[in-house]
């Protein structure tokens, strides 16, 4: 870890960000947002539903977890004019848009900023700060692997 946190990268200088909430991340293609049991139960409890019912209704098994389902037009079941879980929103959702797949390069990086109006606007997040997200995405990515083989 020490080598990921001494070399270079584009964002050495931080990043500010502040979810906007404009639901640009929730819509459009269809993906995959990984839910953990202790998430799946918050989400129940904030919505006054009883975990198995919830996971039922909303998700799908994946892996050693979940993923929300969507809508036929790639949108969060989660999002009608604007996010109705977003203070226990997942963590792949909270983290966005630090997420590896996002600061593998300046390329990616670009395309993602074109898409999320919140890069830019509030506070501003550190290399360290940053990369210790993206560590945390990747360790739940690696143990939903795991656990399938």
């Amino acid at each position: 870890m020490e080598k990921l946190y001494s070399r270079s990268y584009f964002f050495d200088q931080g990043i500010r960000f502040e979810c906007q909430q404009c639901g640009a991340c929730c819509t459009g293609d269809p993906g995959i947002i990984y839910v953990d049991m202790d998430e799946a139960t918050r989400i129940a409890e904030y919505l006054s539903d009883e975990a198995s019912s919830f996971i039922d209704k909303y998700l799908f098994s994946l892996r050693a977890g979940y993923s929300i389902k969507e809508h036929s037009d790639g949108r969060c079941l989660f999002y009608e004019n604007g996010c109705t879980i977003y203070p226990v929103r997942p963590q792949q959702c909270r983290t966005y848009p630090f997420w590896f797949e996002n600061l593998r390069s300046i390329k990616k990086w670009k395309r993602v900023l074109r898409e999320c109006p919140g890069i830019g606007c509030g506070p501003l997040y550190s290399k360290e700060k940053i990369l210790k997200i993206v560590q945390s995405t990747m360790d739940a990515v690696v143990k939903s692997y795991l656990a399938d083989d």
